[in-house]
């Protein structure tokens, strides 16, 4: 028993929660300052059980309202946020590139696309140009033949073959029907320097020259027994030059390239009347049809007969190569393929000829040119008939410049 009457209790550990008699209730927890604590009443003796921590609250404080200003700058204006940081751009803090435009982009596509069909374009019609051209060994080589002289030295022959012509063209390109072998009306040697002026010089059908295995005859005889390369090798005999390249049109080709470039405008110096030629033209400035350029070419029916004739010709590759590299037929494609389609159909080149050597011949005879003939001696009668003698003293003068590459002689350009 306990001295104040109550019943003994034992002693309690230290660890030990007396029990709360069944008439007593804890009293509410108690609060202290910034620690919140509550204690807990058991009998005389009176707990504290620790509690967590007490924190401030995490609200925003109150904010105090702002009186609205109209006049404020947005940027300033204490209602409107301020915009979110913004990412700092990439690459190292270079400003982005803008985006380039796609259209651009397509166009230039196009273009390279239609360059590149364009280029095709212009191979394959090279290509098909160059098989078009008809190809002869004409530049045979012989023994002691001449040997590279400076420049480029081509040897053009308008020939007078009917090859593929039928009564009627004969008769309207008045050729005067076959006239046993093939002969050449036309023969001119272009020499195109290193440097300065090319040089166009018409050497006489009725030259008086040697023709190898037949003596002394006309030049275009040696065509005749022999062919281009018999002629071209009486040519390099005669002058000392050495022909690299050949060209040879007939009757019908001169006059297909005329009329597919629509005529030639030529400024005829004499009135022209020759039933054999079948041409009867007016002196002046007027446009040639293919019949009528072919007979202003090979009519004699002049004063000069032969040396009319030569200078015609000239007058007349002048006037054709500077219509067929006018801008005008250059731009046009439906005017420039048939031009050089029908040209390369009618030439007959050597074998180591092309297209691409016809250009350049075109290219060097379109700028200033020196059109002139061999020095002329004198005409005379012999077994072959009235034969042309040329000047020895004079032609070998002028050959040797050209064959040294050397302007001709002043006094013998014939300007």
């Amino acid at each position: 028993m306990h001295r104040d009457g109550g019943a003994y209790a034992a002693p309690l550990a230290w660890s030990e929660v007396p029990e709360a008699p069944a008439d007593r209730q804890p009293p509410p927890p108690v609060h202290d300052g910034r620690t919140r604590r509550e204690t807990v009443a058991f009998g005389d003796q009176a707990y504290a059980q620790p509690q967590q921590p007490y924190r401030e609250s995490t609200h925003a404080p109150t904010q105090k309202p702002v009186p609205f200003r109209e006049d404020e700058p947005p940027h300033r204006r204490r209602d409107v946020p301020p915009p979110p940081p913004s990412r700092p751009p990439r690459g190292g803090g270079r400003a982005p590139r803008p985006p380039r435009p796609k259209r651009k982009r397509h166009i230039f596509r196009w273009i390279l696309v239609m360059l590149v069909v364009f280029a095709l374009l212009i191979v394959t019609a090279v290509i098909q140009l160059d098989r078009t051209l008809h190809r002869i060994d004409a530049l045979a080589d012989y023994t002691d033949r001449v040997g590279d002289t400076p420049g480029t030295n081509w040897l053009l022959v308008g020939s007078d073959s009917r090859t593929g012509l039928s009564a009627d063209q004969e008769q309207g390109l008045a050729t005067g029907g076959e006239v046993g072998p093939e002969r050449t009306d036309t023969i001119i040697l272009v020499h195109v320097p290193p440097s300065g002026r090319t040089t166009l010089v018409s050497l006489p059908r009725d030259s008086y020259v040697s023709v190898p295995g037949y003596g002394q005859d006309k030049l275009n005889a040696s065509f005749a027994f022999g062919g281009p390369q018999l002629l071209v090798q009486s040519v390099e005999i005669a002058t000392g030059l050495h022909i690299d390249h050949y060209a040879q049109i007939g009757f019908a080709g001169f006059a297909g390239v005329v009329d597919a470039l629509g005529g030639i405008d030529v400024c005829v110096p004499q009135p022209i009347d020759d039933p054999l030629a079948g041409i009867n033209l007016a002196a002046g400035c007027q446009s040639l049809s293919g019949p009528q350029a072919l007979g202003f070419v090979r009519s004699r029916a002049t004063a000069l007969a032969d040396i009319d004739r030569m200078n015609n010709q000239r007058l007349f590759l002048s006037a054709l190569l500077e219509q067929a590299t006018s801008p005008s037929t250059l731009a046009n494609p439906f005017k420039l393929w048939p031009m050089a389609r029908d040209t390369a159909k009618s030439l007959t080149v050597d074998n180591g000829d092309h297209i691409w050597d016809l250009a350049r011949l075109g290219w060097a005879l379109r700028g200033d040119t020196l059109a002139t003939t061999v020095p002329i001696g004198g005409f005379t009668d012999t077994s072959s008939g009235n034969v042309l003698l040329w000047d020895e003293a004079n032609a070998s003068r002028f050959f040797e410049a050209l064959a040294e590459g050397r302007p001709i002689p002043e006094d013998l350009r014939g300007e």
